[in-house]
């Protein structure tokens, strides 16, 4: 989707594609067509080879959870800033290497959480400070798809399950609004395999809590709704990429007052893509909107829900 999305930009294009056969990287580009200006992408039979091509300005990682901080760190090392899909890594220890490694090059990382680049994003943060909701009261969030059919979802040893895949979407939504819980509860289900099928967890705040669910084998709404002591907001129809957003209050007969905004937008990763460039252009390490110490706060949450789940990946210590 990444690479449909990218023409969307005025500027950016996909320049080469790296995976460990050549064949596979150049039937990646057939499919999906970028150019540069010295012509058609190109492929790459290694990422040692894309990361050293002198027209490629960054690197996307894409590839599965359990390799994402290994390419990444292969791409800071090389000296190529990062956008790195999330879960950013498959654990808190990991993204802090490459954190720390985008630190000392110097260099551009951020995670690939498209959705707080998009409009219908944009448009509830600006609700919240603005003081139109009030003092947030409750956040709840939730994603659920049938995807057992998907491999690498169903493998332990790439780091499967529902959390890394679909829960991060609710678990980092949340903490955008009210940042570090102060408590949490978590209840779910594993797989025979030891993947994680169904996560919820319920957090607290002072003063607010919020709810972040999230499966692999049922069918959800897929909707958010952070309420408010003046006013209620909820996106939809799936809240990480909604077309409308919704602000709804009491009126003083007590009917209901709403105001709705059209969110829609064709694609919708263009918006990272914009804002990696416009970091990299500037010279900046991280993101204000993305920034490290958010990425660092979810993959240490996350690593809470798989403790108290009891899920550990192959050749990983389980979590303290």
């Amino acid at each position: 989707k990444f690479a449909t999305d990218v023409p969307n930009l005025s500027s950016g294009v996909i320049a080469a594609v790296g995976s460990r056969e050549v064949s596979k990287a150049q039937a990646f580009i057939d499919a999906h067509p970028g150019t540069t200006k010295g012509g058609p992408a190109r492929a790459h039979g290694s990422y040692e080879e894309l990361v050293a091509d002198p027209e490629v300005d960054a690197i996307y990682v894409a590839t599965p959870h359990m390799f994402h901080a290994e390419h990444a760190l292969t791409a800071l090392r090389g000296g190529k800033p990062v956008l790195v899909e999330k879960s950013f890594t498959i654990n808190a220890p990991q993204a802090r290497e490459v954190l720390d490694t985008a630190q000392e090059q110097g260099l551009f990382a951020m995670e690939a959480m498209w959705t707080r680049f998009l409009p219908g994003q944009v448009v509830l943060r600006a609700l919240a400070s603005s003081g139109a909701l009030g003092q947030i009261r409750n956040v709840r969030a939730d994603h659920y798809q049938v995807l057992l059919h998907v491999p690498r979802l169903v493998r332990p040893e790439l780091a499967g399950g529902a959390l890394l895949d679909l829960g991060v979407y609710p678990v980092s939504f949340v903490h955008s609004l009210l940042g570090s819980p102060e408590s949490m509860r978590v209840l779910g289900r594993l797989s025979q395999e030891g993947v994680d099928l169904d996560e919820v967890v319920a957090m607290g705040y002072p003063g607010a809590t919020a709810v972040a669910g999230a499966g692999m084998d049922s069918v959800g709404t897929n909707t958010a709704q952070v309420l408010g002591s003046r006013a209620r907001v909820d996106l939809g129809p799936w809240f990480f990429a909604p077309t409308t957003v919704t602000l709804a209050r009491r009126g003083q007969d007590g009917s209901e007052v709403s105001a709705t905004w059209d969110a829609a937008v064709p694609g919708g990763f263009q918006f990272e893509a914009a804002e990696a460039a416009r970091c990299i252009a500037a010279g900046r390490t991280q993101s204000e909107i993305m920034p490290w110490s958010a990425t660092m706060r979810v993959m240490e949450l996350m690593d809470e829900v798989r403790r108290d789940l009891g899920v550990v990946y192959p050749g990983e210590q389980p979590a303290a």
